[in-house]
């Protein structure tokens, strides 16, 4: 059974102290190593003060995780992750605000805190989670714990990836990268996927160029270093960044290889996101395979309804909508787009634009055509609202490319002025009056 002295000496040792350094002036290194070997029995005074120093409690030093308030902060993180297994990060995140971490020891205090962080992450408050997880990882990174911090920073990348701060997304990733690269943690799983998401980040951003330099790079060192985690982390972005090269058949050969690397290991939340993905990539195929989609998407399915964000799940409504649109099915194909509708809400995002593209296009293909006209509009409004980047320039050419199909000339000359300036290409010489107000 672990003791008293064991705690000391394993929390010693894992924060880089010498016997006489835990000692400091307020005891010798002789009684801190009598403590260790056994021979001595600290009082609570005593334990108090190596607590400070170990960065952890005189509960957990004196009954490790049976004591108290450990016991039951981890009893009600068990419960809080079943409630995330069951879909409920409501009841999770209230669960998890009763919980006093003033009591725990730091590495659960981490612990509970990027768990309250994963269900805003879930509810789509990408702000609450950027909030939490940005000071665990300077903690992180203070204690020179890299493995963790590059989890946490992982985390926090997609957070803001999400939200559309790609700047501090890659600002983040990157100088975790450079911590990892330092420390001599290169080709860890830890490494190579937060290296595979901050790729994500570049494609955002328009660095097309850049990002495929550095996924060819990921994928060599994943290849000779990494697990099969962590290379089928690598194959995935990859895949995202030739997805969009608009390069499909090598988005779906870097995708299958993800799927089955990522299949050998145990069933997460990576595996179904990766399956939505590849159902992207096949309605995108010449000639596109809506039920090879379909087929995909049921796999994921259930495991995204349980561990999926509301953005996950919206996306899995839109290309269940557009599978269905491609089959002719037009009654389950609206049903689909307005459940990515209803479950977006009003919120300012990418993804509520795209999913009313999606409506649009099947009540054009039922003939309603002033319906579809106003999802097209609600759309447009949408988008001039979210900060210019890559995956808005993109919704603005496909909203163009359905005005233009439609005969409504005008509108599309507006939607492609907006894809132009949101990708950077500013007017570059004078325009009269009228033009200005055509394009405007």
């Amino acid at each position: 059974m672990t003791t008293i002295a064991d705690r000391v000496r394993e929390l010693r040792l894992a924060a880089g102290l010498s016997q006489t350094a835990l000692a400091g002036s307020a005891f010798s290194p002789s009684y801190i190593s009598l403590i260790e070997a056994g021979h001595r029995e600290p009082t609570d005074a005593a334990l108090a003060v190596l607590a400070t120093r170990l960065g952890t409690t005189l509960e957990y030093l004196k009954h490790g995780e049976d004591g108290p308030n450990e016991a039951r902060t981890r009893l009600e993180l068990s419960l809080a992750r079943l409630d995330l297994t069951n879909g409920d990060a409501a009841s999770a995140r209230k669960r998890l605000a009763t919980v006093d971490l003033s009591s725990v020891t730091s590495s659960l205090r981490v612990e509970a805190l990027e768990l309250v962080a994963r269900c805003h992450e879930m509810l789509g408050e990408l702000e609450e989670a950027a909030a939490i997880l940005e000071p665990l990882l300077q903690e992180e990174r203070a204690r020179g714990h890299h493995l963790e911090a590059a989890r946490l920073a992982n985390a926090l990348v997609v957070s803001y990836l999400e939200s559309g701060d790609l700047h501090r997304s890659i600002e983040v990733g990157e100088a975790e990268l450079a911590e990892l690269v330092a420390d001599d943690l290169s080709g860890t799983d830890e490494h190579l996927r937060l290296g595979s998401t901050v790729l994500w980040g570049y494609v955002e951003r328009g660095d097309l160029l850049y990002a495929t330099h550095r996924a060819a790079e990921l994928i060599r060192l994943a290849e000779s270093l990494g697990s099969a985690r962590g290379r089928g982390s690598v194959y995935w972005n990859a895949a995202l960044v030739a997805q969009e090269r608009r390069d499909y058949a090598l988005a779906q050969r870097y995708t299958e290889r993800a799927l089955a690397l990522l299949s050998e290991g145990e069933a997460d939340r990576d595996l179904p996101r990766l399956r939505l993905n590849y159902a992207w990539l096949l309605l995108r195929s010449e000639p596109p395979e809506p039920r090879a989609a379909l087929d995909q998407i049921e796999l994921s399915a259930k495991a995204l309804e349980v561990l999926g964000s509301l953005v996950e799940l919206a996306q899995m409504d839109v290309e269940t909508s557009r599978a269905y649109l491609f089959l002719d099915a037009l009654t389950e194909s609206e049903r689909y787009a307005r459940n990515a509708i209803e479950r977006l809400g009003n919120a300012s995002r990418l993804e509520s634009a795209v999913a009313h593209l999606a409506l649009g296009d099947v009540l054009h293909a039922q003939g309603r055509t002033q319906e579809a006209s106003n999802a097209y509009q609600w759309a447009a409004d949408m988008l001039g609202m979210m900060q210019a980047s890559r995956a808005s320039a993109s919704a603005w050419r496909e909203l163009g490319d359905r005005y233009r199909a439609h005969g409504e000339v005008d509108a599309a000359v507006r939607a492609y002025d907006h894809a132009l300036l949101e990708a950077g290409f500013r007017v570059s010489i004078p325009l009269t009056v009228g033009l200005q107000t055509w394009v405007s």
